[in-house]
């Protein structure tokens, strides 16, 4: 555990430079935040370590690789994972560290739209029909974990392989097959406070993270 005994927040980030000062402005006061430059080409390394945040760069590209990253790198005992373009309401951090404090393995959040054209239909439809296959398998969440708090060692201790789009989905399989308790809480999904999606910004994205998806559910 860190010196303070709070969680610690990792932000995965690729270019969200635009983004970032709203992020950690909403976070809690006094979690250490680490930021994993997974390769950007704007100032977001610069940005984060402007507002306080500790900066690990991951040059690999790939959302698992990025947070990978960020777990070899956190000090916590608990660590919270979170996109870093502002899309989701940080208030929800703290409900899910308590559930993980309460028993659970780990927390996640299932986003609930805070009005119409958050979440582009070809990403909530893509996303629904994930869920509902993880559901199949016993795994009872609603979505594909877009944040989550979990004890940092078990979570490395899963041997995620998965190092792209399709991370957040190894990590629920292997959970479920690990027999571990799953809690999962409504979080605000809202517009981004910067910069453009990587994955559901575009029909294109979406299908090369349900294509990266799909293989880990043959």
């Amino acid at each position: 555990m860190d010196v303070n005994g709070v969680p610690e927040i990792v932000l995965p980030c690729l270019d969200e430079a635009e983004a970032l000062p709203t992020v950690l402005a909403e976070l809690p006061a006094g979690w250490p935040v680490l930021v994993v430059d997974n390769g950007s080409r704007d100032a977001t390394a610069a940005v984060a370590a402007a507002h306080g945040a500790r900066v690990v760069h991951e040059p690999r590209r790939g959302y698992g690789a990025a947070v990978h990253a960020g777990l070899l790198a956190a000090r916590a005992e608990l660590v919270a994972v979170l996109d870093g373009d502002g899309s989701l309401d940080p208030a929800v951090l703290a409900p899910l560290v308590a559930a993980v404090e309460g028993g659970a393995d780990l927390a996640v959040g299932r986003r609930v739209p805070v009005g119409r054209g958050v979440w582009p239909w070809h990403a909530r439809v893509g996303n629904a029909v994930i869920a509902a296959l993880l559901r199949r398998r016993g795994v009872a969440v609603h979505d594909i974990a877009p944040v989550r708090v979990a004890r940092r060692r078990a979570l490395l201790d899963l041997g995620v392989a998965d190092r792209g789009f399709g991370y957040p989905l190894e990590l629920l399989l292997r959970a479920g097959a690990a027999g571990w308790r799953l809690h999962e809480i409504d979080v605000a999904y809202r517009p981004r406070a910067g910069g453009r999606s990587k994955v559901s910004g575009s029909v294109r994205g979406t299908v090369r993270a349900a294509t990266a998806m799909a293989e880990l559910l043959r």
